[in-house]
């Protein structure tokens, strides 16, 4: 007898969900003039806040495609997925007030400022210091602090 004869896909099983991917942008990561780059929002929830520049993945793209993806659309910024570094899954059941949503980040640094362009869902895209940074949507900061210990850590950098 097979094991999934009585296995049955129902409105329960499986679970609802959805996944994100969000990159946070750095410029001058470890200098004085260190920077990120946050969006504001146009849409709710937190419909004027700054948050990182990041969605929802779709169907059929790899998590990474949709990191770089929404950053494009976003912010008109194109990094190449191989320049991401992963921070973190986020997972807390309650960071999303629309419902379960499973956020994979990375973050990516800039040896040269691109001016942003704001785009798709959001209303502005803009540079801050890391050390002046407006309060921002979801647990972003938390994100936040998170990726500026990785980054200020790491070696890496994006040549652009």
């Amino acid at each position: 007898m097979n094991t999934l004869d009585n296995f049955k896909i129902n409105d329960n099983f499986p679970p609802k969900f959805s996944v994100a991917s969000d990159t946070v942008l750095f410029y001058d990561i470890g200098c004085l003039n260190e920077q990120i780059l946050l969006i504001e929002r146009m849409n709710d929830p937190f419909k004027f806040h700054y948050a990182i520049p990041g969605g929802f993945v779709e169907l059929d793209e790899y998590i990474e495609d949709g990191a770089t993806r929404e950053l494009l659309e976003e912010t008109g910024i194109t990094i190449d997925k191989t320049d991401l570094h992963l921070v973190g899954v986020y997972s807390n059941p309650n960071r999303d007030p629309r419902g379960r949503v499973i956020s994979i980040v990375y973050y990516a640094i800039l040896n040269s400022l691109i001016m942003p362009v704001a785009g798709d869902d959001a209303k502005s895209a803009k540079w801050f210091r890391t050390s002046d940074l407006p309060p921002v949507a979801f647990d972003h900061d938390d994100i936040i602090q998170d990726a500026i210990s990785m980054a200020r850590g790491s070696k890496a950098r994006l040549m652009n």
